[in-house]
């Protein structure tokens, strides 16, 4: 669940030979997620695109779009090389070329390629050597030289650092996740390396420098939620990497420096096979005529994220160079001339009608709305629309929505109210994915969205998957109606923000519409409960949520039997984060059985001992338990524990902890 900050509401058999890879270490087809986000609430949609109930071979469940891997079949090298790769190779017997020939190439999940990995040595070392893409869920799970190790002919990685919780300043800075130590590795054992994404790690301008040194094919850099770099690293990727394709930055964090770069000009006038460009994050100016000459002269360019120093003016120009876009981030969608001397709406919505492939739109970040009508003539093809950074009412909005009559995606702030949901559900039948952020993150706001909405939209959008829920106040009866009306649910995100809010008309517990939720949803796989709630919810998540994989919980439950019931009933959770909830020590203890078939628990602010995260590290020496305090200056080793954060490692505890991480 979104967490805006500490007051408001939140989520949370070992085989010798051949030796098992976990869960975290896995192959990834998907590419890079979006993650928009306003000034007061850039932390909920940070956390909207992170972990979540996806299996193992894919990033996120939210990722919008990713691409397979891409590019053309790659041959394994049977002669013992792996086409300068790094690794070890044995002899190829008939048992590998049949393997080779009759099942590998046609296993593209990372669950099939696991088991086929665990058949027999020579499956082993076939599958090591045909993996082409690789995802490592925690970049504490394994070592850079293990995986070199094991797999010989990458040709894309995908790696995650901290803990979801960074996004909202719960993981102090400078806990670690640094980038250094695997570009370092994978240069030298992957010179054929095409594609990197990173999410929640630190990257320096040096290890961009030496990502475009290391590969000389390199096609592909999303950097999600990452920072330490700065405009200069971004300048040399621009630069130096002439096959780049794909340049995704989302919600990073950049570096403030007196050595900011015009780094759109970097780019070779050479490079004309830029697919994806997105920088909306980048906060900086930069030189719009370079940006123009690059899109000009990249004629598969299909999707196109600008920040908030482009114009309507500018966005039009852009249009007129890139007729083909699929998805498009407007910027400010604002004139820069004077209210009466700025572009007139029939232009820019000339520029709009001629772009035929649109079905994707987003940015509106200063948005002017008397130039929203200048999108209606795309609005019927849209598929996904993003107002998540606009501050707009119902009345503003609804002329838009009763245009898209075929909306999947829909992302607002809570400005929308109750009125806007209401025509969401009377226009939008066909959407699956909802999600509604807060413009005031504190728990004492006043919402605009209620159980009024939730209601008008589990009525009208029967198809709908997915939804992230802010609001102050909520029913069980509209819960309830949810769970009956949207039985396709995979994804229930419900944050009341405040503390144990109950239902607000009969004052009860939450607990019987979360439970609607696990019994009537069985498709559900990532749970977020908020509001006041009793162990009674969590006895009906345990006994009904059989296929949750993510829980996030906040500000809940009334005794450790909570934690007792989903560590014993729901069996296929791997992600637990809980936060400012009564769980002490047994809770913690009561999953001591399951947490290696997980791949992480993050506990902060409930009441657990520094003993009680020792009896865990005691008894289970293949985890990683790290403590971490919230003031660096506390000195000694204090009994209650700020924050406990669990996790699997075929590497052991890391050896970069700063001092306020204490590894038990």
């Amino acid at each position: 669940m979104s967490t805006p900050h500490s007051s408001s509401t939140s989520s949370v058999p070992h085989r010798a030979s051949p030796p098992q890879i976990p869960a975290s270490l896995t192959l990834a087809p998907t590419a890079s997620s979006s993650s928009p986000s306003s000034s007061s609430a850039s932390g909920m949609r940070d956390a909207a695109e992170d972990d979540s109930d996806s299996p193992p071979s894919q990033m996120s469940e939210d990722d919008p779009g990713g691409e397979g891997g891409g590019g053309d079949r790659w041959e394994p090298d049977l002669r013992g090389g792996n086409n300068g790769g790094g690794g070890r190779w044995a002899p190829p017997d008939q048992v590998l070329e049949n393997v080779l020939e009759t099942v590998l190439e046609f296993l593209t999940a990372a669950r099939d390629r696991n088991a086929a990995s665990l058949v027999c040595r020579s499956w082993y070392r076939a599958e090591a050597q045909t993996r082409r893409e690789l995802f490592i869920g925690n970049c504490y799970a394994v070592s850079p030289q293990r995986a070199v190790e094991r797999f010989g002919g990458l040709r894309a990685v995908v790696l995650k650092g901290k803990p979801r919780f960074a996004d909202f300043s719960l993981v102090p800075y400078g806990w670690g996740a640094y980038v250094s130590p695997w570009v370092a590795t994978l240069g030298p054992a992957y010179p054929r390396l095409e594609r990197i994404c990173l999410k929640r790690m630190t990257v320096s301008d040096d290890d961009l420098a030496l990502v475009a040194k290391s590969f000389p094919f390199f096609r592909e850099l999303s950097l999600v939620c990452c920072d330490g770099f700065s405009t200069v690293g971004l300048a040399v990727i621009a630069e130096r990497c002439r096959l780049l394709r794909v340049l995704d930055l989302i919600e990073d964090y950049l570096e403030d420096g007196e050595d900011e770069l015009d780094w759109i000009s970097k780019f070779s006038e050479s490079n004309t096979s830029l697919e994806s460009l997105v920088f909306d994050c980048i906060s900086v100016p930069f030189n719009f005529e370079a940006l123009e000459a690059l899109v000009a002269r990249s004629p598969a360019l299909r999707r196109l994220r600008v920040n908030h120093h482009v114009s309507v003016e500018q966005l039009r120009r852009l249009m007129a160079r890139a007729p083909q876009l699929t998805y498009f981030g407007t910027g400010a969608f604002r004139s820069e001339g004077a209210p009466d001397g700025g572009l007139a709406v029939t232009e820019l919505a000339t520029s709009f009608a001629a772009a035929r492939s649109l079905v994707c739109l987003s940015g509106f970040r200063e948005v002017d709305p008397q130039y929203l009508p200048a999108i209606y003539p795309v609005c019927a093809k849209l598929t996904s629309l993003n107002f998540s950074f606009a501050n707009l009412t119902a009345a503003e909005l609804k002329p838009v929505i009763r245009n898209c009559t075929n909306l999947r995606t829909f992302w607002v702030l809570d400005t929308v109210g109750d009125e806007g949901l209401r025509a969401v559900a009377d226009t939008c039948s066909d959407l699956r994915e909802l999600r509604i952020f807060p413009m005031d993150a504190s728990e004492d706001s006043e919402g605009s969205v209620s159980d009024v909405g939730l209601q008008a939209i589990s009525e009208g959008c029967r198809k709908l998957e997915s939804i992230l829920y802010f609001c102050q106040q909520m029913t069980n009866e509209a819960v309830i109606a949810m769970s009956k009306n949207c039985p396709e649910l995979v994804v229930f995100r419900l944050c009341i923000m405040g503390r144990h809010r109950p239902d607000r008309i009969t004052g009860d517990p939450m607990d019987e519409g979360f439970g609607a939720i696990v019994m009537n949803c069985k498709k559900l796989t990532r749970l977020s409960v908020s509001g006041l709630l009793t162990d009674k919810a969590f006895a009906y998540i345990g006994k009904y949520g059989k296929l949750i994989k993510t829980l996030s919980v906040a500000f809940a439950g009334n005794s450790d039997m909570s934690l007792q019931y989903v560590f014993e009933g729901c069996t296929k959770l791997q992600k637990l984060e809980v936060r400012d909830s009564p769980f002490s020590d047994r809770g913690l203890l009561s999953g001591m059985n399951y947490f290696y078939n997980m791949r992480f628990l993050w506990m902060n602010s409930c009441r657990l001992t520094m003993r009680g995260c020792k009896d865990v590290a005691q008894q289970m020496q293949n985890l990683v338990v790290e403590v971490i305090k919230d003031h660096y200056e506390d000195e000694g080793e204090a009994e209650i524990v700020d924050k406990l954060y669990l996790y699997r490692s075929l590497a052991g505890p890391r050896n970069d902890a700063p001092p306020f991480v204490t590894l038990l």
